[in-house]
């Protein structure tokens, strides 16, 4: 089944079709016009009685706006959860986090012990065959 007709008419064709109509303009029944006045009238009554009409809903502040954007109060507080985290990690004693790797991050003050990436992430083959010349 295709989308579009075959056969395809030519412009003297067309220019016909539209000439055609646009010379009969189409004019409502003059039931439709009573009808549609009627409603109007009847419209312009309820507006007077009721006084003016909003614009529409006030707007919401901008925070509100830009809460929204985000997901709501749920997405902030684990936005400031996130926050408030990462800044005890960044501001805590480099010793607590030590303490609590098992002394694998941070060589004591007074030795010079340095580990390999292999000794933090151990793996099957570890990873000096990635390091491997040849």
């Amino acid at each position: 089944m295709a989308k579009t007709d075959k056969t395809m008419l030519s412009d003297a064709a067309l220019d016909e079709m539209f000439a055609a109509g646009r010379a009969v303009a189409p004019a409502p029944s003059e039931a439709l016009m009573a009808r549609i006045l009627t409603d109007a009238d009847a419209t312009r009554a309820a507006r007077a009685t009721t006084g003016p009409a909003r614009a529409g809903r006030p707007r919401e502040p901008f925070l509100g706006r830009v809460l929204s954007g985000l997901g709501g109060w749920p997405a902030l507080a684990g936005m400031v959860t996130a926050t408030v985290a990462g800044a005890w990690i960044g501001f805590a004693s480099p010793d607590a986090l030590n303490a609590l790797a098992g002394g694998v991050l941070l060589p004591a003050a007074g030795d010079a012990v340095f580990y390999e990436l292999e000794d933090i992430l151990p793996t099957d083959g570890g990873l000096s065959a990635l390091f491997e010349e040849g």
